[in-house]
């Protein structure tokens, strides 16, 4: 960078620059608790009357959330080191009893993606920039955390991203790099395979830059989330800054837990593209997507078909979904930049 600046400017200038770099765009945050009507394109998704709703925004990069077993919602606060501190990120948890949010871990070693297991244990994605770069499992019981993949060919992951788990147990997980400082010793950005015995498998090398990634309901489809744009930290100068193919991707997921024939389900062109993935019980696919001419997330049928659009005003980015029934409710929730949001939809998650 340029001259120096004191601590506080500096901080409040990355910030900024952050924001920038990992959006592309620029975007104001409305006020906690403010509330706008949903614009649905034909199909039943949404609940009718339903109100988008503001449910916290207190984080600095809100990721990845999931549905725990106590039916708190837990999501990733990426805390990049080169905008913040060295904080090395935090999970949250949100109570839809009580309304409020809390810490449940921090540093998390820059989660960016959780999922729960059959079993009820957490399992996280860790980042790069300070990260684990590794899937840890967590106890629910006994609250110990075990690194379950930290290598692949002896050399450590470049950033796990986003994860979903297979019905026999197997964790797939994506392995792109976005930032941070660590060496990047995997030459391929993968999508790879944890299973139940610990050993590790590379089962796409076609995907750009992988980030989100879901299994359909019949365990037939692997949906890939292609996000191929670069973010520099600004530590190195000269680094360009373009970005590549941008798109929402199906693959047919063989039983043995391979993948093959790509297919294109949505194309977003010169647009930032889709980020974390979900699905619901009848395996439509919920992408979140921060193009800014349709900012929010879009809602595909396993043909490719949009079905519905979900706006989410006033946010420079909307990163990651999940669906959470309870009670015979289903509520969508959204992280978007700082902020995690929901919004009562009508189809249960898978």
């Amino acid at each position: 960078m340029t001259s120096p600046m004191s601590l506080e400017t500096s901080r409040s200038a990355w910030r900024l620059m952050a924001v920038a770099a990992v959006t592309t765009m620029i975007g104001i945050t409305t006020t906690a608790g403010q509330m706008a009507a949903p614009l649905q394109v034909p199909g039943p998704i949404v609940a009718s009357g339903a109100k988008l709703e503001k449910l916290f925004d207190g984080g600095f990069w809100t990721e990845g959330p999931a549905v725990g077993p106590d039916g708190r919602i837990y999501f990733c606060d990426i805390t990049m080191t080169f905008a913040t501190r060295m904080d090395a990120g935090s999970i949250w948890v949100f109570d839809p009893a009580t309304n409020k949010t809390s810490i449940f871990r921090s540093p998390s070693g820059m989660a960016a993606g959780i999922k729960f297991d059959r079993e009820g244990r957490m399992i996280v994605a860790q980042g790069a920039d300070f990260g684990g770069r590794s899937i840890v499992r967590t106890d629910s019981k006994t609250g110990r955390t075990t690194i379950i993949a930290g290598l692949y060919k002896g050399r450590p992951f470049n950033a796990p991203n986003d994860l979903d788990i297979d019905d026999q147990g197997r964790i797939y997980f994506t392995d792109p790099r976005y930032f941070g400082h660590e060496p990047i010793e995997q030459p391929i950005q993968g999508v790879y395979r944890l299973d139940t015995d610990g050993s590790v498998h590379l089962i796409l090398a076609d995907v750009a830059r992988p980030n989100g990634i879901v299994i359909s309901p019949n365990q037939k489809t692997l949906y890939v989330a292609e996000l191929d744009s670069l973010v520099s930290d600004f530590r190195i100068d000269k680094v360009p800054q373009r970005n590549g193919a941008m798109r929402l991707l199906a693959y047919d997921l063989a039983a043995d837990g391979t993948a093959s024939n790509q297919r294109v389900l949505a194309d977003y062109g010169s647009e930032i593209g889709p980020d974390g993935i979900t699905v619901d019980a009848r395996g439509n696919v919920y992408a979140a997507v921060s193009a800014a001419s349709r900012r929010g997330v879009r809602v595909y049928a396993p043909s490719g078909e949009e079905i519905a659009y979900i706006p989410v005003p006033d946010e420079p980015a909307v990163s990651n979904v999940a669906l959470a029934t309870r009670d015979g409710r289903t509520f969508l929730y959204m992280t978007a930049k700082n902020s995690l949001y929901r919004i009562e939809t009508l189809i249960p998650s898978r």
